[in-house]
């Protein structure tokens, strides 16, 4: 069930409720008896691992090509080179 936030017009009471889909929405503050607006928050998607814009579409080739074409040998060793 979907956790849906309510927020009073009047005096700005937030409520949060869980709802199923077919449940009516709240339309009256508990506290005022103000109209209740539902507040749309980002859904919490995180992206992670291979497939994404990042790994993909924003360099072609693998990290090996890159090194190869930027002289980098990839060791790590630091700015002086040893």
């Amino acid at each position: 069930m979907p956790l849906y936030v309510y927020r009073c017009d009047t005096c700005g009471h937030e409520v949060e409720r869980l709802q199923r889909f077919s449940d009516p929405p709240l339309t009256t503050c508990e506290r005022c008896g103000g109209s209740f607006e539902k507040v749309l928050f980002p859904p919490g998607l995180q992206f992670k691992g291979t497939g994404w814009y990042v790994t993909d579409y924003a360099r072609k080739g693998s990290a090996s090509d890159r090194s190869a074409e930027t002289g980098d040998s990839g060791s790590g060793s630091g700015a002086d080179g040893k």
